[in-house]
């Protein structure tokens, strides 16, 4: 009896763990169940990859969607259908711009039923580790939180202070690792912030100025104390946008020492230099800050070493007259990059090593499943989901922001020329995105908990 399909995808070039191969791809369920030259047998659907390539789906573990209370600055449908537009499948949103938080399990289960309505791609989320509430962590592990989110320096958001002090840290990350629960820090020194910015603040309130009140040593100084106080507690660490070389090499060096850690950066490290903070102003600020040139490609050489294991967009958005400002130091940090950043990002590696890129598929997909024990994604093989975009390498195309599907059309790489391009996303073997829009049929995300 000849089986069949409810997907088959022929002839396209496929993004496997070992390489890329000219394959058909068969799925049923939801599910990949055959990649081979040629897959034989009826399906329902046929679409003819002849020219394209099939990339696993991106797994962004990092991203301010903002709902509840803040969808003015960016919301769960909107961020989601902009991360489908450059190739993502799944996302876990941060916990500190929700209003409430999600710092207890209440606040993460409202959370979760709005994502579940109104997401197009699926999604996990992140609970919040904050002064005061280790009494929380259980409950929101048991409600399904892919990990804890601290900053060792304020958030900006006043109802989700920072776990500034080593004490308060400790003591979160020993009873994160009792919950079995992952630790994720943005790695800033509250200290060393102030002081800096005190200084800087004394010379001028302009983009200069303000880059001179984050320096490396403040991200340095937060890897430092993190790394140790995971390896004392024995908890699971992950630093996030990492924005120097010399702090992944401080995250290589604790994992030789069997610090159970991985580092974390953004594609606006990968693509920007501190040149255009100055050059654009607000669309190019956030924290940790663009680097020198030097840095971005002491970062490049980290990542194709393999000592990068995840990239995450930090889609941080936030309203135009919340960018707007005379003072450079009061203008919302935060870069909305996630649906132009990792096409973009795919173009760069291209470029620089034509016969390499698709390694990407690593830390933008099968590494981050692994980290987050998300065992069904980040692969296109037999027995993973079946997510994963069409890309066209042929013609590329210059990025506008007209096009940008997230609440606000502000970024950074409106003008930039692309190579690569999103022909088409698919989750779980439907079609979300393709010709430039939603699909108007497009099912609704899955809400994934760690598989323990």
């Amino acid at each position: 009896m000849t089986r069949g399909f409810d997907l088959l995808v022929r002839g396209g070039s496929v993004i496997t763990p070992d390489g890329v191969q000219r394959a058909d791809v068969g799925v049923v369920d939801g599910r990949i169940v055959a990649v081979a030259a040629t897959v034989a047998g009826p399906a329902v659907e046929e679409i003819d990859a002849t020219g394209l390539h099939l990339f696993p789906g991106i797994l962004d573990a990092h991203v301010h969607f903002n709902e509840p209370g803040r969808t003015e600055w960016e919301g769960l449908t909107t961020g989601s259908s902009a991360l489908a537009a450059g190739g993502g499948t799944w996302f876990c949103d941060m916990p500190l711009n929700s209003s409430p938080p999600v710092i207890d399990a209440a606040s993460f289960a409202e959370k979760r039923r709005l994502a579940e309505q109104k997401s197009v791609v699926d999604f996990s989320l992140w609970g919040g580790l904050v002064p005061g509430n280790l009494d929380q962590l259980a409950a929101l592990r048991d409600a399904g939180a892919i990990g804890l989110k601290a900053f060792m320096c304020g958030s900006g958001i006043d109802e989700f202070p920072g776990v500034t002090d080593a004490i308060t840290l400790r003591a979160g990350l020993k009873e994160a690792a009792r919950l079995g629960l992952l630790v994720a820090v943005h790695a800033e020194d509250d200290a060393l912030a102030a002081q800096h910015t005190a200084r800087q603040r004394r010379l001028g309130a302009d983009a200069r100025s303000w880059l001179g009140s984050r320096p490396v040593a403040l991200e340095l100084a937060a890897i430092r104390t993190a790394t140790e106080l995971a390896g004392e507690t024995g908890c699971r660490l992950h630093i996030v946008h990492v924005s120097s070389p010399e702090g992944v090499a401080l995250v290589t060096a604790a994992k030789r020492r069997g610090v159970d850690v991985t580092a974390e950066t953004c594609p606006h490290y990968l693509l920007l230099n501190e040149d255009e903070v100055i050059r654009q102003g607000a669309p190019a600020k956030c924290a940790p800050p663009l680097r020198p040139e030097a840095c971005r490609r002491g970062l490049w050489q980290a990542l194709e070493a393999g000592e990068i294991d995840t990239i995450g967009s930090d889609h941080s958005p936030a309203p135009p007259e919340m960018k707007r400002a005379e003072d450079f130091f009061a203008i919302w940090g935060g870069i909305s990059g996630c649906q132009h950043g990792f096409p973009l990002l795919l173009s760069e590696a291209r470029a620089r090593d034509g016969a390499a890129w698709w390694r990407l598929a690593g830390p933008l997909a099968a590494n981050v499943a692994q980290r987050f024990r998300l065992p069904r994604k980040g692969r296109l093989a037999a027995g993973y989901d079946a997510d994963f975009s069409l890309l066209d390498l042929t013609g590329g195309e210059v990025l506008d922001n007209a096009g940008l599907l997230y609440r606000h059309a502000q970024g950074p790489y409106g003008g930039r020329r692309s190579s690569v391009r999103v022909r088409r996303t698919m989750v779980r073997g439907r079609t979300i995105f393709g010709e430039g829009r939603i699909a108007s049929d497009a099912p609704k995300g899955r809400f994934l908990p760690p598989n323990p």
